[in-house]
């Protein structure tokens, strides 16, 4: 960049009230990270934000001499009005520029209606609903959504299993009750028997009257939309009750080294969901993906998950759109950041980002994993199997 023309740019940053200048005329911005950190969904909250944070010092690393992005992290309690308060003070007291973060669309959508109303930017970095689209606005995009967990879940179920009668239970969660529904939708279309379909809150701690039903309609195959520590329960009681069921799935809490360790023995066979894994990248982000697990293992002492890969990946969008901006000699404004956000198209580890009118990601699509001898095994779609399925596997 010339000199003329690097100095109209920082001028331009210089007049956004959010930016600040330092005596070396180095330009701070400010985004912000708002996460279930505490409560019910802070297990998966901590990994979003974990990867955020990845994200940002990676970033700051190699363009801190131009622009440096300050993160400013804020716990939501895993309730909406502690998000929506924690939004309004990130937008208007502390003046971020963008906002990313967020887990389970209670959450999202409440984050998600302050950032359309004080117009910054929000990239969502695990939200399904569906509705949460349903009027676009140039304020919020975000990296996952519904298709791309239902559709290779039916069409794994479809394809592969071919269960004879299956059982759904699902958290009352927005995102978790919408899953559910259009998967025995699709599912009893394809003339697959669904005797039940059941509803229970999470945190749920005995599930042997939905267990008792199992039996008595011999159910053969479980999908159950709920979370990591509801999976911790569910799958023990299938096991000490000896649960005739042939397979088991869960798209959100199984594919985790942590639930690994917990079950142990307990585990394997089951099925889950992943966008990423550790053994896994997408093709052509190999490289980036090795560096994210080593960077993530020197700061927080463990492997990341696909969720601390939905958390990285928001980031990044924002602050790939940042350095574009700087680099095209745009100021960096709320809606001139929203807009640069919605041109994004990159590639990433969990896949290729770009974002449709509404801000829902085009490509998005997990993969159904299966735990084997205590490994993660991808064995849907066949294109990126890296083992052989196992069924029935319980």
């Amino acid at each position: 960049m010339k000199g003329g023309h690097f100095l109209v740019v920082l001028l331009s940053l210089v007049s956004i009230c959010t930016s600040t200048v330092s005596a070396s005329k180095k330009v701070v911005v400010k985004i912000g990270a708002r996460n279930p950190l505490s409560g019910k969904l802070a297990a998966h909250g901590i990994e979003i934000d974990e990867g955020i944070q990845v994200a940002v010092d990676e970033f700051n690393k190699a363009n801190g001499d131009i622009l440096e992005v300050k993160l400013l992290r804020r716990d939501d309690h895993s309730r909406p009005d502690a998000a929506i308060n924690q939004a309004k003070q990130l937008i208007v007291k502390d003046g971020v520029v963008a906002l990313t973060g967020g887990y389970v669309d209670s959450l999202v959508g409440a984050i998600g209606a302050v950032a359309r109303k004080h117009r910054v930017p929000y990239v969502a970095s695990a939200s399904l609903q569906r509705r949460l689209t349903l009027n676009p606005s140039i304020y919020f995009s975000r990296i996952s959504n519904m298709d791309g967990i239902t559709n290779p879940v039916i069409e794994f179920i479809t394809k592969k299993i071919h269960p004879k009668r299956l059982a759904i239970i699902h958290a009352s969660t927005p995102g978790a009750t919408e899953f559910s529904k259009i998967i025995k939708n699709r599912l009893e279309k394809a003339g697959i028997h669904i005797p039940f379909y059941e509803k229970v809150r999470p945190g749920t701690p005995d599930f042997s009257s939905f267990l008792l039903k199992c039996k008595n309609e011999q159910i053969d195959f479980v999908v159950a939309a709920i979370f990591y520590a509801d999976h911790l329960v569910l799958v023990r009681q299938i096991r000490d009750m000896e649960v005739p069921i042939h397979g088991y799935l869960g798209p959100w809490g199984i594919a985790y080294s942590s639930f690994l360790k917990q079950m142990q023995n307990k585990a394997n066979g089951l099925f889950g969901l992943s966008a990423w894994l550790r053994t896994y990248a997408y093709p052509g982000s190999e490289k980036e993906s090795e560096k994210f697990v080593k960077d993530y293992i020197k700061k927080f002492g463990r492997s990341p998950t696909t969720t601390s890969m939905h958390g990285y990946v928001a980031a990044r969008v924002i602050t790939e759109a940042l350095k574009r901006l700087i680099n095209s000699g745009r100021k960096i404004g709320a809606q001139g950041l929203a807009v640069t956000i919605r041109e994004t198209d990159m590639t990433t580890p969990m896949g290729r980002v770009r974002f449709d009118k509404k801000g829902d990601p085009m490509y998005y699509s997990q993969m159904v994993v299966q735990i084997q001898n205590g490994d993660l095994v991808i064995v849907y779609p066949e294109d990126r199997a890296t083992g052989t399925l196992k069924y029935p596997s319980f």
